[in-house]
């Protein structure tokens, strides 16, 4: 189908931006709406409500992933499929991962509008905690949904109140009792997913599109250093077993492992947590965690595989142990979806590139199963997982529309 044979409504789908930011708003403007709280499961439900009112099917997994469906003229076919997730950071932004829903389901709408019959099915899917900032790891719902992680240990899992996710989706199911149940891994035909860059390419390049051409890997990692309590003013220090002297060499040395001239190698340690927490306390633990991305396979071993090492080195006389919850390798989309995307971005004039991601997100999973694709629009100054976080309203339609595009030529895909 020739692209812009549907047109997207730019209004409408700012409308529903605004009206997602409001669930889980904050005073300074973001969104504080954790998977599957309160917050993210009315969010769920009004999107739901959206599809009812439509005339469009809603489906759950039993990892707590939905999907909003319109149907196609064969309904033994694969769907077509598009979305992202609809959980944020703490303190997140109005845009990420909700726009790539929203997208998705203006697609839905528009195709609808337009009274366009297609073969395939095309459906928009929310998948469940791809932040994995209540549980983790993240990217948790595509993951199980393709075979990845297993379901009942992922829905054994707690956040720090305890809660399981398995219960989050119980309370799920509950709020939506008219939706249908979807089995895990059912297949899907394609999927494309739209999501601000969160980088400054784009914005500083004056490109609208970003052709993503694949994905970095990542490998996580969790230190615990346990060291022993004791009085900070009659420990000696040549007495003192303490963790946070351990912990800080530790990470001294793994930043010079990672150490890289060319910039491209990606280390963080975002939590470090020091007990008991005292002021006249020495430290007797010290839990802190490595996240080290690179788009080179080779790179992420060698390098992934020195970390209990060094930790180990570093320790002195306390004791360590490190543990890898999550990894994932870097991955390249098919050039079936660059061209599709790059086609319906020409066919509209919108400046375009092609970009690297150096983010996680849900298409990573996705690309197991199916040919995947994603977007990227422009987000200003590059700042995400931010309240500040911003996107133009134009930008968005534009990714809006090459998703729709895109949709309907993997819809009559044979």
């Amino acid at each position: 189908m020739k692209a812009g044979t549907v047109r997207i409504d730019g209004e409408r789908l700012w409308q529903r931006h605004m009206d997602m930011a409001k669930i889980g708003g904050t005073p300074k403007g973001g969104v504080n709406r954790l998977a599957l709280t309160e917050e993210d499961i009315v969010a769920h439900r009004t999107i739901a409500d959206w599809a009812k009112a439509r005339g469009f099917g809603v489906y759950l997994d039993d990892m707590g992933n939905m999907f909003v469906r319109r149907d196609g003229t064969d309904p033994t076919l694969a769907p077509a499929m598009s979305g992202s997730h609809s959980d944020t950071q703490p303190t997140g932004g109005r845009f990420d991962g909700i726009s790539g829903v929203l997208a998705a389901f203006e697609a839905l709408e528009a195709i609808d509008d337009a009274g366009i019959e297609t073969r395939r099915p095309i459906e928009c899917a929310i998948w469940n905690n791809e932040e994995g900032a209540r549980f983790t790891p993240g990217v948790m719902g595509s993951a199980v949904y393709c075979g990845k992680s297993d379901l009942q240990t992922m829905l054994a899992g707690t956040d720090a109140d305890g809660i399981s996710m398995g219960s989050c989706v119980a309370a799920l199911k509950a709020a939506l009792p008219d939706a249908q149940p979807r089995a895990l891994g059912t297949p899907v035909a394609g999927f494309i997913e739209l999501h601000i860059e969160q980088g400054p390419l784009l914005e500083a390049t004056g490109n609208v599109i970003g052709v993503v051409t694949g994905m970095q890997g990542n490998r996580r990692f969790f230190v615990d250093v346990v060291g022993e309590d004791a009085h900070s003013g009659t420990t000696p220090l040549s007495r003192r077993k303490d963790a946070f002297v351990a912990a800080t060499d530790m990470a001294r040395a793994l930043r010079d492992l990672f150490h890289d001239p060319e910039d491209v190698l990606r280390f963080t340690i975002g939590r470090f947590e020091v007990s008991p927490g005292a002021v006249v306390v020495v430290p007797g633990r010290v839990f802190f965690t490595v996240d080290f991305r690179n788009p080179s396979a080779d790179v992420l071993k060698r390098l992934g595989d020195q970390v209990e090492a060094v930790c180990r080195k570093h320790a002195g006389p306390c004791e360590v142990t490190v543990r890898e919850p999550s990894s994932a390798a870097p991955i390249d989309f098919p050039d079936t979806m660059l061209d599709a995307i790059e086609r319906s971005a020409d066919a509209h004039g919108y400046p375009k590139m092609r970009i690297y991601s150096g983010a996680g997100h849900d298409a990573r999973y996705m690309h197991t199963m199916c040919p995947t694709g994603m977007v990227f629009v422009p987000c200003e100054r590059g700042l995400s997982h931010n309240e500040a976080e911003n996107a133009e309203p134009e930008h968005l339609a534009a990714g809006t529309q090459v998703i729709c595009d895109v949709l309907l030529e993997m819809a009559e895909r044979p």
